[in-house]
């Protein structure tokens, strides 16, 4: 009698092709100059991330259209993300969605016939306005963590809850957090924002070589607060636009037009914050 033998799973197959393309430890950067870095991921989250959504993609397609094998999803992608632009997905989420697909199949976005609106400033949402979960957390019951955050410019609850005291550093009448590791394994020192220095060594100091912040509400908008700190920290170090030169200012477009910044602060704001495109600081960070 013939074994019969199991044939894999869509949700197998997409880890498959995901864990075919793990680049964890290899220079992106390197990479980028040598144009192959179309097949590769470099970062656990982005991993993570993207196997989410295309695990979502593949049971759609299996719930919708009854297709059980992953190169037969293929000409449904387009499909899948009209339904979610319909339901209303942010248009930054959708073309995630539509890159992780992508990945996948080891292909671009235009291969799959996906069409995305473009992403605008005047639509993210993401820390914008009071939400919800805001009436959970009390900014005046945690004022020294809102300071911490607002004077580093830490990426997210799982960067804070990393810190050490130790890692406080004090190099050039600046203090520094010293060896941040961030996306992508990225390590970066940190610039302290002086009118919050006070409370960072305060805090530091307390926590000697424990970490500063072992439990973050998840209710604390730690994105908000590093754009303060991004904003702060461009204030100071900007000069005054009127008075550069056209390829050392920034435009801005769209629902920005008009608005210009300093290049040169811009560039290094962006290194503190551990980004590499002044435009990702231009259009998620800062604000008036």
């Amino acid at each position: 009698m013939r074994k019969r033998i199991k044939r894999k799973s869509t949700v197998q197959q997409v880890k498959e092709a995901l864990d075919a393309q793990l680049a964890i430890g290899c220079s992106k950067r390197k990479d980028k100059l040598e144009g192959c870095t179309e097949s590769k991921i470099y970062s656990w989250e982005t991993y993570r991330v993207y196997l989410r959504h295309a695990i979502n993609f593949v049971k759609w397609c299996r719930d919708v259209h009854q297709i059980r094998d992953l190169e037969a999803c293929k000409p449904y992608a387009a499909e899948y993300i009209q339904g979610l632009t319909a339901a209303g997905r942010a248009p930054s989420t959708l073309k995630l969605i539509a890159s992780a697909i992508a990945k996948v199949y080891h292909c671009s976005v235009e291969d799959l016939k996906i069409k995305t609106a473009p992403r605008r400033r005047a639509n993210i949402t993401r820390s914008r306005g009071r939400k919800a979960s805001d009436a959970h957390f009390s900014e005046k019951n945690n004022q020294d963590l809102v300071d911490f955050c607002r004077g580093t410019g830490l990426r997210n609850h799982k960067e804070l809850q990393q810190v050490k005291g130790t890692q406080l550093e004090r190099r050039d009448g600046i203090y520094y957090l010293i060896g941040v590791k961030g996306k992508g394994g990225k390590i970066r020192d940190v610039p302290v924002l002086p009118d919050y220095e006070v409370t960072v060594v305060r805090c530091c100091v307390a926590a000697g070589s424990g970490k500063v912040w072992p439990h973050v509400s998840s209710h604390a908008d730690i994105h908000s607060y590093r754009a303060d700190y991004a904003t702060a920290w461009y204030k100071r170090l900007a000069r005054p636009v009127a008075f550069l030169e056209r390829s050392e200012r920034y435009v801005c477009r769209c629902d920005r037009a008009g608005v210009v910044y300093d290049k040169a602060a811009m560039k290094q704001v962006s290194r503190f914050l551990g980004h590499n495109r002044i435009e990702v600081i231009a259009g998620h960070y800062l604000h008036e």
